[in-house]
């Protein structure tokens, strides 16, 4: 375990660095100059001695190799540099907004959690049955229906028309549920199907036959073994959405004006605030690998045979 622990670690060095050359190469490639950037959202009319005191202030005179080695350094040291639009610490910026995101990202997935796995439990457990034709006609809309499309329609019918909920912003737990429940949806929707159809293959494995022919009660064989076995690849999807979620929730958080990151990485894409993008980039990518090992080590408690192929393969 240790070893397998080690291996992952040691793999997440050359993701980080690709992460980071391949932003600092498509900022560079941009037809946008980040010094004509800075004094136009500063409304100074840039000349060509401004812009070159700004490049050699921000170190864009320098040859490209230094450039990002610079770059890299700093990234280490949590120092994305400064937001053209706010004049304040980028990362200091993303730490007072990210909360706001995290709060609405695991809010969505303990929501999708708590009723898909209901649903996907039962849908496999009574097959063709009245709550099986209801998890596909869950499963269809979830997986049909664009966010951003849901969320004006909640914010219309349940907001505006029945004023049960809060239309926009951040506050109480009114204010969490429009924008949760139109992420959770389409995780809903993969997670029931996912777990059904996993827990239908497992049905037929022979351990299964065989609890059964020690008279082991059904509920202990679908619920203690079965469901165990069958969540695996739901968790799977799970880690990757809970990265996509903390680094991609921009839709919602735009219809909502949800106070988070997301829609803080929007205005920055159209202000042209190019620190800001870098680092969402990378934090992207870091989220994403975290989530990942964590994940495959949650498998590896939960399923032996897992941890057995890992330890052969080590």
């Amino acid at each position: 375990m240790r070893s397998y622990i080690g291996k992952r670690l040691l793999a997440v060095i050359p993701i980080f660095l690709f992460a980071t050359l391949l932003s600092f190469v498509l900022i560079h490639l941009s037809p946008v100059d980040p010094a004509e950037v800075y004094l136009t959202v500063a409304h100074i009319h840039p000349t060509e001695e401004l812009l070159a005191q700004v490049r050699h202030e921000f170190g864009l005179d320098q040859p490209l190799l230094v450039q990002y080695i610079q770059s890299l350094i700093k990234m280490c040291r949590l120092d994305f540099g400064t937001s053209y639009v706010t004049k304040e610490p980028v990362w200091q910026e993303v730490a007072h907004r990210m909360p706001a995101t995290l709060q609405l990202a695991f809010s969505s997935i303990c929501l999708a959690v708590l009723i898909s796995v209901p649903i996907g439990f039962l849908s496999a457990i009574y097959k063709n049955s009245v709550i099986d034709h209801f998890s596909r006609l869950l499963a269809f809309f979830g997986a049909s229906i664009p966010q951003f499309w849901l969320g004006y329609l909640l914010v219309y019918f349940l907001s505006v028309k029945l004023d049960l909920f809060p239309v926009q912003g951040k506050g109480t737990w009114a204010h969490l549920v429009l924008p949760s429940f139109t992420l959770a949806l389409g995780l809903i929707a993969i997670y029931t199907r996912l777990l059904r159809t996993s827990m239908l293959e497992q049905m037929q494995e022979s351990y299964v036959l065989y609890a059964r022919t020690r008279g082991i009660k059904e509920k202990v064989i679908m619920g203690k073994h079965v469901l165990k076995i069958a969540i695996s690849p739901m968790i799977t999807g799970l880690g990757m959405n809970i990265g996509k979620l903390l680094s991609g929730t921009i839709i919602v958080e735009v219809v909502f004006s949800w106070p988070g990151f997301g829609r803080y990485f929007v205005d920055a894409i159209l202000n042209r605030d190019i620190p800001v993008i870098q680092c969402y980039v990378l934090l992207a990518a870091c989220i994403f690998i975290v989530c990942n090992l964590i994940v495959d080590l949650l498998q590896m408690a939960m399923d032996p045979r897992i941890s057995r192929k890992g330890r052969t393969s080590l």
